[in-house]
Parts: structure tokens; sequence; C-alpha cells
């Protein structure tokens, strides 16, 4: 089939390069706001063509949104009044609930199928893209019964040639749950990194004294504001009742070592290391 790709990024990028792998994809259109993300995806032949809006919808049986939120919930509805009933419109958004608010009530909304690649990287831009990002991960569809049989039909193909294991979950579930596995991690992380580059003038003794651990921790933190921010702002609410129990749990720690509680200390950490159980 031919696909138009909004947005040649790490996430669009990554897509493209499997689905060519996988030959769903027989041409590839590439529309971005960013000229050098086009000429770096042409050079890398994640993409076939540039294309603008009209034309890459207009000659595409698949447009795949991977923009930021905030970007994907403005330019769905106008993706959707430009596609026929025999084209399939899908997004890789990491909230859904704004996003399938935006089009509830729009007459050909039957076209869309809202899809959450559970993966990413701090990285950014075609550069970053890789073909087997996706293997083994979770592929989240919501909302399915809001779409057509044929558009569902298609992104579950596209999720199956991305060689993920296909969810199924409403909206506002998968942000509730999104904002405790990922959207709270991506805070944290910025946090951190906050917090020693505060207190540590000194970079160079970062740098030498920074552990695999100290680094796996703040990885996070260099993901880009233009794609967080926009996030956490969808999903306020639940990422805020979820940084409330998450600061609960730092007072906790905080108060075993003021009162010098070692014994609460150890309960706080072997209750977390329960996690080994389910994270394997």
């Amino acid at each position: 089939m031919k696909i138009s790709i909004i947005g040649v990024g790490l996430i669009g990028g990554s897509m493209a390069l499997k689905l060519r792998e996988k030959k769903v994809a027989s041409f590839i259109y590439g529309i971005d706001n960013s000229k050098q993300h086009i000429t770096e995806a042409l050079d890398l032949k994640i993409i076939d063509a540039e294309a603008d809006l009209e034309k890459g919808i207009k000659d595409s049986d698949l447009i795949i949104l991977a923009i930021p939120v905030d970007a994907a919930r403005k330019l769905l509805p106008a993706v959707l009044d430009l596609v026929s009933d025999h084209q399939t419109v899908m997004d890789a958004g990491s909230t859904k609930a704004g996003i399938v608010g935006a089009v509830k009530n729009h007459p050909k909304r039957s076209r869309f199928v809202a899809f959450h690649p559970m993966w990413g990287t701090e990285n950014n831009g075609p550069k970053s893209a890789i073909a087997e990002s996706f293997s083994g991960k979770a592929g989240v569809i919501c909302n399915k019964e809001e779409s057509a049989d044929d558009a569902l039909n298609i992104v579950e193909g596209i999720v199956n040639a991305l060689e993920m294991h296909t969810i199924y979950m409403n909206a506002e579930d998968h942000d509730i749950h999104t904002a405790y596995i990922s959207h709270i991690s991506h805070i944290t992380s910025y946090a951190l990194a906050n917090t020693v580059l505060e207190k540590e003038r000194e970079e160079e003794t970062i740098f030498q004294l920074a552990s695999s651990g100290f680094s796996s921790t703040v990885r996070l933190a260099k993901s880009h504001p233009e794609m967080w921010v926009p996030i956490f702002k969808q999903n306020k609410e639940n990422v805020l009742d979820v940084l409330n129990e998450h600061i609960t749990q730092l007072r906790k720690f905080k108060s075993a070592l003021e009162k010098e509680n070692y014994e609460y200390l150890e309960e706080l950490i072997t209750n977390a290391n329960r996690i080994r159980g389910i994270l394997r």
C-alpha cells in the first residue's frame, strides 16, 4: 500500500523502516515541517518522496500521524476532512483521550484508529529511527468500536508487521495507565537531573562519577520538551494523581532517614523489591 507519514522523526521513521522491510509499504511519502528531517529521511531511504498534506493524503491508502500529541489533536480533524471512505488514518500519540475526543463527532471518525506503540527513546529525528524498535513491545489500539472494520483490520495488520502484540482498551484507561508506567518516569528523570545540576556545580565531576545506575535513571531527562510538555498537558489530571502518590512515597523515605528509622527504610525497599516479580 501507499503510506503517508506525517512526522518523519523517531517514531514515524522507525515505523517507515519496518513497514518497508516487511514489504507492507510500496511507496512512502514524508510530510514534515522540518526540511532537515525530510532531507535526512530521503538520504536514509526512510521515505521515497516528500509531499504536502493534500497530495500525501490524496495519493495514500494509509496516513500515519507521528507528531507531538498537541499537533495531532489539532491536525487530525483536517486530515479526516480530506480522506475518502476507503482510506485509513492512524496516529502514534502517547495520550489518547484528547486525540479521540477531538474527532468524536467528525463524520469520518470511523476512518481513524487510535494507536500507541509502547516504545520510545530520548533521541529524536530520522537519524534515530530503528526498524526493529517495536518488536516484542505492546501496541495499544483504543476505542476500536468507533473505527470501521476495514480500517481496524488494516491497523491490526500494521501492528503485526511491526511485530508488536496488540492490546485493546479505551482511551481514558490508556491515559491512566501510561501516566503510571511512562509519564511519571519522565517527570522523575527530569526532576533528578535538575536536582543534581542544582547541587553539583562542577559538571565534570558528575561525568567522572556517574555510574550506569545514574545514567540509566536520568536517561529520560534527555527527552525533548516539545514532545513531553504536550503529553503532560493533555494528561494533566492523571499525571498529577500519580505525581502526588510519588511525592508521598518520597516523603516516607525522607521521614525514615530523618527519624533514623532504618527498619522502616528496609521495609520500604523490601516492598519495592516486589517489582522484580513483575518486571523481568
